[in-house]
């Protein structure tokens, strides 16, 4: 059992797997899961995520919608 345990950094999720982030969540946890994943800050992907729904003339809305539903 002790193998399974590992130290993480920040708010990272122990078995390194995608969590939606509750915590800092504005809507469904979703730019806040993909910030604690990637260890970047939250604000940028949030920022990123409106320009690619802008310059993807909202392709990216229901992938969105997908994450928030399936993960966790």
């Amino acid at each position: 059992m002790s193998a399974l345990r590992s130290q993480s950094s920040g708010n990272a999720p122990v078995g390194g797997g995608f969590r939606l982030g509750k915590g800092n969540a504005k809507f469904m946890g979703v730019c806040s899961g993909i910030a604690d994943y990637f260890g970047l800050d939250v604000t940028l992907v949030r920022i990123g995520v409106v320009v690619a729904t802008l310059v993807g003339v909202g392709s990216l809305i229901p992938i969105y919608l997908a994450i928030g539903l399936i993960a966790d």
